[in-house]
């Protein structure tokens, strides 16, 4: 299930690539399997930012035109009452392998890039698929 929250006072990253950054709470092994989709993109880890608080996460993505992905109902909220830039993707996958959270990126591609396009977009929420 795919659901959008759209704030329209930021401005989008229009015509950005597609830069992911991925919270501590997932695997940084994610990274190298969707690279090819999504070539710029990064883990908190890797830019120093392990165990870092939200805001300043928030504040770097922005900053350098990243989206935040995470299962961290703390970033929902602050895009919720923020809007974007940064632009969010909440994973509500709870706990599962990290397999799992590559193939919903793998396959939810042109969403996401639709999503990071759109100018009023903030929020997109990825499910885990059903079985």
């Amino acid at each position: 299930m795919l659901r959008l929250c759209g704030r329209p006072r930021a401005q989008a990253l229009r015509g950005a690539g597609v830069k992911l950054l991925l919270d501590e709470n997932l695997s940084d092994r994610i990274i190298s399997r969707v690279a090819d989709l999504f070539p710029d993109s990064t883990h908190v880890k890797a830019v120093g930012l392990r165990e870092a608080d939200d805001f300043v996460v928030w504040e770097w993505a922005k900053k350098h035109g990243f989206t935040i992905v995470s299962k961290d109902t703390d970033f929902h909220q602050r895009a919720i009452v923020f809007g974007h830039p940064p632009k969010f993707i909440w994973l509500r996958v709870g706990n599962c392998q990290t397999d799992l959270i590559t193939n919903l990126l793998r396959s939810r591609y042109q969403v996401i890039r639709q999503f990071i396009e759109s100018e009023t977009e903030s929020l997109l929420v990825l499910e885990r698929p059903q079985t």
